[in-house]
């Protein structure tokens, strides 16, 4: 009978386990026999006899036994472990990225160490000579191991022996690379060993010039500089190639002591050593004698240690970027090749540094103005002073201020008025203005007066954001996220969640557009209540600063006005969620279909607000905000990009005679066409005529809308242009009120005007373009009717002016002149008394006044954003 499946397995593993075993015995008997053999021949009779008889014999066979022990112990000890120095032959060493701005130029560096790398054919001959003359004078020859140089170091190690001093010498530059990529600097003899093996087999896996260029690219020079070109920045503020014979020589120099050489306070030791290097070069034929003595009379030169010299303005920006390559990428070289602080990469970002300065100064303009540049008299923040070691201290809080000629300093002494403030660089003098609150330990901001003397300066606790978009592409162009990044990383443009205010009102109008209205369409302003059932009873909302007389608008007046009322009745007649669905469509947020969150009550960011705009602006088409372009590793691939289209025919080597290639649109259409441009037209009424008047005199083409939250603890602005929409938005960062004066119109609109009128240049004047379907019908500014006579214009007072239609609802024809001219005077005149039009007299009324509702949506628990 066959064997089941089940039986097939045990069968298998018995026959290999008995062949197993008889392999084993008869590999065991032949073993046997043959030593027997040995034991049994003449040779093991020799031995034997010459092991008894011969001491020499014996000696030798101790010396080999204890030769092959050392051997076996020495790759046990020592070599076993040894790192492959084929490791170098794909060795990265760690980069920082680089950061471009839209203009290509470098805007900023994450970096821990300073590093860059360079080939060997760009390294000048004369530097070369002067690291081979100072440090391996036999380089060309050697085999990685100098054997003439190793005993002067080791006879200089024995002298030092016990003295806690740390022998120098002996090692070549192949040993060197050996230490500094693959072994590390411990101090002691096994490394030294270790040095020499892996020396050995670099040589024989690398050629000459790659070891020099390793060398040359990774030793360390001091000021956190690893590499020449690195150190000849550091140093010198020079490239390589820009060096003097002297310069060169100081740079041979650094290796032995990068520490004291380096440094002022070591100058003569530095010239000492630089001037030796000369020697050297001289004895070795790097330079002429001639050339070595012009050189020794040079001073050395070194200009004084300095951060980067990266514009501060810059700081949101290069932060949000951080942040995202961080996500993406990880941080150090353990999270992968690619990472921020170690990958090399390069990176080419939407930052525009003319607007972003801009940005900056505008924000800041407006904090200064809302705070006063007195501001509230507390500290940036607090710690538990250590007298001994304050400028530690102040140095590990990291904090800096790009304003003025203000500098972040610590409390360090306060003895009734009398103040001593200290700063990270050691300096130190009196605060005077330092109200009474401020106690040792305090971090504050302090600008000089005069020779060691410095007053107290307060940052506006009103902060706030800003930030700047391309409609056509989404690219962030610019953005600030609060006074200055220097004083902490937490950006308000993109990651504080805030009421929006009526900046969010254009997108129910948008909605109710999308169902049948028109901006002549007449909405009732007055009073709208909500019952929320019997436990909270009804919801009355109110505009802001009151009023609401019973009147009917349109739509557009409604918009220009930002009347809550309207935009309520709105958003009822619309249906809510219909509304909510446009708040998520566009990005601004997700929220349930309450009536509050037609006026803002939900919470959003700077950034979200300005992405929906532009897709107003951009007739509807929405692109994903971005602000890196696209990243390239440290080879030049392009490992990421915004713009992910491809065009497999853009890079033909010859025209085929086919229509050029287009790339399709990246953008995502999530608004009607037609109603993204009604939204927009009126909300030009909103700047010519509105709440944002005062970006009127400014005589561009812009559209936008101001926001003011209950409290008011927000107050907005978001808007622009068909190329450019910016946001902006003030408050505290612990939400309270900001003054019952205080408006978008106000408060934001100006800060957005200056930041215009400062880049006008780089504001077209261009008018809005409408969509083919637009149809424009002269009609009556007050009641929205058509018109067959009178100029149209878009002033401020205009009584006739182009309205946007679509085809389906179009407006009729209205009233005559006369009476729309009486109708116009009653209005403006209500308005100036700061109260509603009375209601007109019906005419044509097909256009129809919004119904109240049987029954509407209870609104979101809590208090509704109101607006101006």
């Amino acid at each position: 009978m066959a064997e089941s499946d089940d039986q097939e397995p045990t069968s298998v593993r018995l026959r290999i386990r008995r062949e197993a075993s008889g392999l084993w015995s008869r590999t065991k008997g032949l073993a046997s026999g043959l030593w027997a053999r040995i034991r049994a021949s003449d040779f093991a009779d020799w031995y034997r006899a010459r092991w008894a008889d011969n001491r020499k014999f014996r000696v030798f066979n101790y010396l080999l036994g204890a030769f092959v022990a050392f051997n076996l112990l020495f790759w046990v000890a020592v070599t076993r472990n040894l790192p492959s120095a084929d490791s170098l032959l794909t060795y990265q060493p760690p980069l920082p990225t680089m950061v471009r701005g839209s203009d290509g130029e470098i805007v900023y560096s994450y970096a821990r160490e300073r590093r860059v790398q360079l080939r060997y054919v760009d390294f000048p001959e004369k530097l070369k000579g002067a690291y081979l003359s100072a440090e391996d004078k036999t380089f060309w020859s050697h085999g990685g191991v100098d054997y003439s140089g190793l005993i002067g170091a080791v006879f200089d190690y024995v002298t030092k022996l016990g003295s806690g001093k740390r022998a120098k010498g002996g090692s070549t530059i192949t040993q060197q690379v050996a230490k500094n990529i693959l072994i590390g600097n411990e101090y002691s003899v096994t490394r030294k060993i270790k040095e020499m093996v892996v020396a050995r087999r670099i040589e024989s896996v690398l050629e000459k010039e790659q070891i020099l260029e390793l060398y040359l690219n990774e030793i360390p020079l001091g000021r956190q500089s690893f590499g020449v070109q690195a150190a000849a920045q550091a140093y010198f503020g020079k490239d390589v190639a820009e060096l003097s014979l002297a310069q060169d020589a100081f740079l041979a120099a650094l290796p032995r002591g990068p520490e004291i050489y380096g440094r002022a306070n070591h100058a003569a030791e530095a010239v000492e050593r630089r001037n030796w290097v000369l020697d050297q070069m001289v004895r070795n034929g790097a330079a002429s004698a001639a050339e070595a003595a012009a050189a020794k009379a040079e001073p050395l030169g070194i200009i004084p240690r300095r951060g980067d010299n990266w514009d501060p303005a810059n700081g949101y920006f290069i932060e949000e970027v951080r942040r995202q390559l961080i996500d993406r990428y990880g941080e150090n070289a353990e999270t992968g090749p690619n990472s921020v602080y170690a990958g090399g990469l390069w990176v080419r970002t939407s930052l525009d540094p003319q607007l972003q300065k801009a940005s900056q100064d505008s924000l800041r303009k407006g904090l200064l103005g809302f705070g006063g540049r007195g501001g509230n008299g507390k500290p940036l923040d607090h710690v538990d002073l250590d007298k001994d070691a304050w400028q530690g201290q102040i140095a590990l809080l990291n904090k800096s201020i790009n304003f003025e000629n203000w500098r972040v300093g610590l409390v360090i002494g306060r003895t009734g008025n009398a103040v001593t403030v200290g700063f990270a660089d050691g300096d130190k003098g009196a605060l005077t203005g330092a109200p009474a609150t401020i106690a040792e330990g305090d971090v504050v901001a302090a600008a000089p007066v005069g020779t060691k003397i410095w007053t107290f300066r307060s940052i506006p606790e009103i902060t706030g954001g800003l930030l700047l978009e391309d409609a056509h592409s989404g690219r962030v162009l610019a953005m600030q996220g609060g006074f200055d990044a220097g004083l902490g990383s937490f950006n308000r443009a993109t990651q504080a969640q805030r009421q929006p205010g009526s900046t969010i009102k254009p997108f129910v109008y948008g909605t109710g557009l999308d169902f049948g209205m028109s901006p002549s369409s007449e909405v009732i302003d007055g009073k709208f209540c909500v019952y929320q059932g019997s436990s909270l009873g009804q919801k009355c909302f109110q505009n802001f600063g009151g009023g609401g007389s019973g009147a009917t608008h349109t739509m557009r007046w409604g918009l220009e006005q930002s009347r809550n009322l309207m935009t309520v009745r709105i958003a009822n007649d619309t249906g809510m969620d219909n509304v909510s669905r446009t708040f998520e469509r566009v990005g601004i947020g997700k929220y349930p279909p309450y009536l509050a969150f037609a006026l803002g009550a939900g919470e959003t960011t700077v950034q979200q607000m300005v992405n929906a705009y532009a897709a107003l602006a951009n007739n509807g088409v929405q692109f994903p905000a971005t602000v890196i372009d696209y990243v390239q590793d440290r080879t030049g691939k392009v490992i990421l990009r915004a713009d992910t289209r491809r065009c497999e025919k853009c890079n033909m080597a010859e025209w085929d005679g086919k229509p050029m290639p287009r790339f399709n649109s990246r953008g995502k259409q999530v608004m009607d066409p037609r109603t993204a441009f009604q939204v927009v037209h009126m909300l030009e009424g909103v700047v010519t005529r509105g709440t944002a008047y005062a970006l009127a005199d400014l005589g561009l083409p812009l559209f936008g809308k101001t926001g003011t939250t209950s409290g008011p603890t927000n107050v907005w602005f978001v808007g622009g242009n068909q190329d450019i929409v910016g946001g902006v938005y003030l408050g505290y960062d612990q939400p309270r009120s900001l003054g019952g004066w205080a408006q978008g119109g106000s408060v934001a609109a100006p800060i957005f005007k200056q930041l215009v009128a400062s880049t006008r240049p780089r504001w077209s004047t261009r008018p809005f373009t409408a969509p083919a379907e637009i149809h424009w019908v002269k009609v009556d500014r007050i009641s929205g009717k058509r018109v067959f006579t009178g100029t149209p214009g878009d002033g401020r007072d205009a009584s006739v002016i182009w309205e946007a239609f679509k085809a389906e609802s179009e407006a009729r024809p209205g009233i005559g002149t006369e009476e729309r001219e009486k109708q116009r005077a009653a209005l403006i005149a209500a308005a100036r008394r700061g109260a509603g039009r009375p209601k007109a007299p019906a005419a044509d009324t097909s256009a129809g006044p919004a119904k109240e509702p049987d029954a509407v949506p209870a609104i979101a628990p809590g208090p509704a954003a109101t607006s101006e």
